[in-house]
């Protein structure tokens, strides 16, 4: 199994497919990555699994890494696949469900990080 490699100045995932496999009938999660204003969590879904509606503390991408998921929030429904990308606000109530065997990548952003470069927020 591959693991994240780091050192004091950048930090590798070599190969996120390695790191969480589907379950039969489960939902299974693994935080892969803790860095300076960011977490990556890797999902793996069964098809039917769910997560009902919840909300995150802070910004959050939704990445499909293959499979095929419905992510509902805002009165909207997308259906996210391998290539597609879901942004959604702090707090905003959504839910994931799994139409096939899928492999799900989240990206928390944590907004009161330092700010990259500068010291202006831009890179």
């Amino acid at each position: 199994m591959t693991t994240p490699a780091e050192d004091s100045t950048m930090t590798d995932v070599p190969t996120l497919a390695d790191l969480v496999s589907v379950q039969p009938e489960s939902t299974v999660s693994r935080t892969v990555l803790r860095a300076d204003g960011v977490r990556l969590v890797l999902f793996a879904f069964d098809a039917g699994q769910v997560l009902t509606e919840h909300t995150a503390a802070m910004p959050v991408l939704l990445q499909t890494l293959d499979g095929h998921l419905r992510i509902g929030a805002a009165g909207r429904v997308v259906d996210l696949v391998p290539g597609g990308v879901v942004h959604l606000d702090t707090r905003v109530p959504h839910t994931v469900e799994a139409l096939e065997p899928s492999r799900l990548l989240l990206t928390m952003i944590d907004s009161r990080a330092r700010p990259v470069g500068d010291g202006t927020g831009q890179a």
